[in-house]
């Protein structure tokens, strides 16, 4: 792996997907962008997905991002959510494999871990150590700041890999 990457990072949502790019490496993280894809109730979910797969395929094209971060699937209890979730991930990941991209997924306890110190950290704490450990100017909005956290968890890592001297498994 590459002393220093661009990784766009996602928080998949039917309705709400969170994205953002970062760049660095083991000692600097910073993002260059982040926001929300945001899908109104009416849509059908193919018109969602299609959203999806196009934003993340024009963010693979406007910031040649050398990695693909995506939150791993969590347990939900309804199978409904599950159903929907898992297919906006399946839109994202598309994007990326279309174009080669290697793709890393996270578990959201362990993404907040990495960010917050606790697997049970709430959304607004999330954004808030985000804010914090990139130095915005603003506190992102919660499925953007989740993003950039799967991000920032890839690079830790990456990182941790790398000082093991073994490859970053990808999916």
């Amino acid at each position: 792996m590459q002393e220093t990457e661009t990784v766009l990072s996602i928080d998949p949502s039917l309705r709400n997907t969170g994205y953002a790019i970062l760049h660095g490496g083991s000692q600097h993280v910073s993002c260059i962008q982040f926001g929300t894809i945001r899908n109104a109730q009416a849509l059908p979910l193919s018109s969602c997905l299609l959203a999806i797969r196009q934003k993340i395929s024009q963010l693979i094209v406007e910031y040649s991002p050398t990695s693909l971060a995506v939150e791993a699937i969590i347990y939900v209890q309804s199978h409904r959510t599950a159903i929907s979730l898992g297919s906006a991930r399946g839109a994202a990941i598309l994007s990326a494999a279309e174009r080669g991209l290697p793709i890393y997924e996270y578990a959201p306890r362990k993404v907040k871990q990495a960010v917050v110190g606790r697997g049970s950290a709430a959304k607004h704490q999330v954004a808030f150590m985000i804010r914090a450990r990139l130095g915005l100017t603003e506190t992102p909005p919660e499925d953007a700041a989740d993003a950039i956290a799967v991000g920032l968890s890839h690079f830790q890592a990456r990182s941790a890999f790398l000082s093991l001297g073994r490859p970053h498994p990808s999916i």
